[in-house]
């Protein structure tokens, strides 16, 4: 039987349902996140929340201005995000890891009012201050590694007064709204609320406009009633909380239910997920399939060195989406440590996850059925709107999908909103099918992204990469699987100029030139979008228009590995 909509109200604000909500309820006392040895409650988090708030309101913080938040996965993170919202200003959010040049576009392009990071970032984006003509404030949080004080002041560096813009401590901005009295901000549930960053062919980032009531939404339909977050869950995340799917699912759904949240720093790491969940001991982990990977290669060393291997024993379920899943890897892994695995599909364009395996209905492989709230349709890859007709079941097309959760459009970019909004549908430019059961089954991108740890590359930025290094005259990028679970990564053919060829004369030379283009697209561009392979070639296949033929390149590779 299928449940009513969600409704919101029309006065409505994303850090009432998300936060304030939970005090009204009753559980302040409550414990809400975890960082190492230390916890903060819902209502402590609440009064942090609160004050940043006023003192954004005091400062002058117009509606709707953008806020951009550069910041780990440390308990600031979460009173920013909903001072931010609070306040009537809209959540930008930034990967403290990536290159300089991408926040630094990231903050023009938003043209962020204010931006909050750690006095490392802030040092480094300095120098550009003077190209963000909107800029006002920075806000420093300190660099805390799991267990230090996330809250101290961290000294304010004299290079970065400059250029206009006051730069102070979080920690003292909060302090100094505590005394404030100023009232917050009327918003409504149409307010525009989170800009989510997508990406586009050409690498750049796009702004997904949303709204209060989209994230409300989905929260409703997908965390509470189909995966089924509930109070006293525990909740990890691999995935850091700049990313949508974990500030949802590492943030956002479990504050609406009054669970915990356990946060650790840094990167992603294998080392660094075993101790969280040894830790926090989770009852919901938010996972990728190659950290599944890597959790069953660290098992298999343990064991192997005549250890216990690891228990994941406190794990209800993990929830993995943001690349394909194998049968084969689902099955090791559930053979391995039980529980169970809800495999999902979402969109920073939908906000979150509107098709999803979950508890009792598992179809390995596929990415479940749509959620509750949701419509989908698989329609020709020419379909000029959603009321084309659908393919015939089982056949691929390109998914569109409807929600109350769709965003408004991409931010300084009509041409392209028009291709993918239609009033209450998305065309999300994936290609799928769906059986005659109504599971849904990936087949692919209508264009050349793909996924590497559940965020997209776009191949013609390493290829552009790979052309600024000396010895590169052409470059192609596929994704290619790597090992016998199936998961996708960058592969790149390369051509070398005439002067470098000599570096191709033995194997030992070849691998340091393929190490050195490794390490030259690590130095340039966000790590996980760095080849993992590197083939060099005397030339590049070219199609009957004179492009080169990734579609040929990517039989090769099929055929080679069969």
């Amino acid at each position: 039987m299928t449940e009513s909509q969600p409704t919101f109200p029309e006065d409505f604000n994303l850090a009432d349902y998300f936060l304030f909500d939970r005090l009204r309820e009753g559980l302040g006392t409550t414990v809400a996140l975890r960082f190492g040895a230390r916890s903060w409650t819902y209502a402590e988090v609440a009064d942090r929340a609160h004050a940043l708030a006023r003192w954004l309101v005091d400062q002058g913080l117009p509606p709707e201005a953008r806020v951009y938040t550069i910041l780990d996965d440390i308990p600031p993170f979460a009173w920013s995000i909903f001072g931010i919202l609070a306040a009537g200003g809209v959540l930008t959010m930034g990967n403290p890891g990536a290159p300089t040049g991408d926040l630094l576009h990231a903050a023009g392009y938003v043209k962020a009012r204010v931006i909050i990071t750690t006095p490392g970032v802030a040092a480094a984006l300095a120098p550009g201050f003077a190209e963000l003509p909107h800029l006002r404030t920075v806000l420093l949080v300190p660099d805390a590694a799991t267990g230090d004080d996330p809250e101290v002041a961290p000294v304010v560096l004299g290079a970065l007064r400059h250029h206009g813009v006051e730069i102070v401590a979080l920690a003292d901005a909060v302090a100094e709204g505590r005394r404030l009295e100023r009232p917050l901000p009327r918003t409504r549930r149409d307010d525009l609320a989170v800009w989510l960053f997508t990406s586009g062919s050409t690498g750049r980032p796009k702004a997904a406009m949303h709204t209060h009531r989209d994230f409300a939404f989905n929260t409703e339909v997908y965390a509470k009633r189909t995966v089924g977050y509930r109070r006293g869950d525990v909740t990890v995340s691999v995935p850091r909380l700049f990313f949508g799917y974990a500030t949802g699912t590492n943030l956002w759904f479990p504050f609406a239910v009054g669970a915990t949240v356990g946060l650790w720093a840094g990167r992603p790491t294998v080392e660094g997920l075993i101790d969280a969940i040894a830790r926090y001991r989770p009852t919901i982990v938010t996972n990728v399939p190659t950290m599944l990977g890597k959790l069953l290669d660290h098992d298999d060393a343990l064991r192997a060195g005549g250890g216990a291997g690891l228990d994941l024993s406190c794990v209800r379920f993990h929830l993995s989406a943001g690349e394909a899943l194998p049968p084969a890897l689902l099955e090791r892994f559930l053979a391995r440590f039980g529980g169970q695995v809800y495999d999902g599909i979402g969109s920073a364009e939908m906000f979150h996850i509107y098709c999803s395996n979950r508890p009792g209905d598992v179809k390995p492989g596929s990415l479940g059925r749509v959620v509750d709230g949701y419509t989908l349709r698989v329609l020709p890859e020419d379909a000029d709107g959603p009321g084309a007709p659908e393919v015939p079941r089982g056949e691929i097309g390109v998914l569109w999908v409807k929600g109350d959760s769709v965003s408004l459009g991409y931010y300084q970019d009509r041409d392209r909103s028009w291709k993918t909004f239609h009033g209450h549908w998305c065309r999300t430019g994936d290609l799928f099918r769906i059986d005659d059961d109504g599971y849904l089954w990936f087949s692919g991108r209508a264009d050349d992204l793909f996924k590497v740890g559940g965020i997209f590359v776009a191949p013609l930025e390493v290829e552009e990469c790979l052309l600024r290094h000396p010895a590169v005259s052409g470059a192609a990028v596929i994704g290619a699987p790597d090992g016998a679970e199936g998961l996708v990564k960058p592969k790149a053919f390369v051509v070398v100029r005439p002067d470098a060829r000599g570096q191709l004369a033995t194997e030992a030379s070849r691998a340091a030139l393929a190490a050195a283009l490794q390490d030259h697209v690590k130095a340039t561009l966000s790590k996980h979008k760095y080849p993992r392979w590197v083939v060099f070639v005397d030339e590049l296949p070219k199609n009957d228009r004179g492009k080169v033929d990734k579609k040929l390149l990517a039989e090769r590779e099929r055929e080679a590995r069969a």
